[in-house]
């Protein structure tokens, strides 16, 4: 996951709102949006390589995502999948404070990340870059691949793009939300971030969906939480051709918490 942004209790009816983009290699094997044969109780797309998912919820209640922390000069090709700390969270009884209080004395093995994870009353945040345990407080937060609600022009684009979105509409239009997350246009070069991976990759990963020819955005997440508990979770795929990226299915489901 490289973006992500949650609307926590910006709606009297739907106290929890999330749009996400999953950038990844476009070879990397993975398994849409489902409920996971092995562990039932769990919702989600499946990274097959790692094993975990980079963004999921279980039956009963937890939600965690990830997005990795772009620092290729302390990128380790042998570090454990990020992916599983979110599954690990989704089969943990701990409370998310406990839980990401826990991974803080082993997270040096891992890559850079950022981990979302709680449920329908308290959403917590924890970067291994950051190294502090965070709750999110109300209103439109945003993760793309730095710390919390840092003010990357993408990140930001998509945060206000949200919050217009949720004050439109008596129910968020979930529609609308994916068209927010397809949205590939790029920032002016003197915007940019300076992350060590050079201004033409700057440009390539600027956008809020992101196209090349090897790397992009493999798929866009809508999340919507009513107050009832009533959960919806919509995953849309894509596949490029011709650096256009063309919708390939939309996964829907609809459980209660």
């Amino acid at each position: 996951m490289c973006l992500i942004v949650l609307a926590c209790r910006c709606h009297p009816q739907y106290p929890l709102v999330i749009a996400a983009n999953r950038d990844e290699f476009y070879d990397r094997p993975t398994a849409p949006l489902g409920f996971w044969s092995d562990h039932p109780d769990i919702l989600a797309g499946r990274d097959l390589q790692g094993k975990g998912t980079w963004l999921g919820v279980s039956r009963s209640g937890r939600i965690a995502a990830v997005t990795n922390y772009r620092d290729p000069a302390s990128l380790n090709p042998n570090a454990p999948s990020r992916g599983l700390l979110v599954s690990g969270f989704l089969l943990s009884d701990l409370p998310a404070k406990t839980y990401l209080e826990k991974i803080k004395d082993s997270s040096s093995k891992y890559s850079g990340f950022n981990l979302v994870a709680g449920d329908s009353k308290a959403l917590f945040w924890y970067s291994n870059r950051g190294h502090e345990v965070l709750r999110l407080g109300n209103g439109v937060h945003g993760i793309s691949n730095h710390l919390l609600d840092t003010p990357w022009p993408k990140l930001e684009k998509a945060k206000d793009a949200l919050a217009r979105i949720i004050r439109q509409k008596q129910k968020p239009d979930a529609e609308a939300i994916f068209q927010m997350l397809a949205d590939t246009d790029r920032p002016s070069d003197n915007t940019l971030p300076d992350t060590g991976v050079g201004l033409e990759w700057e440009r390539v990963l600027s956008s809020v969906f992101v196209v090349s020819d090897v790397y992009g955005t493999r798929s866009s997440s809508v999340i919507l939480l009513e107050a009832s508990g009533r959960l919806t979770f919509m995953e849309r795929s894509f596949e490029i051709h011709d650096a256009v990226p063309e919708p390939k299915e939309t996964q829907k489901f609809e459980i209660t918490l």
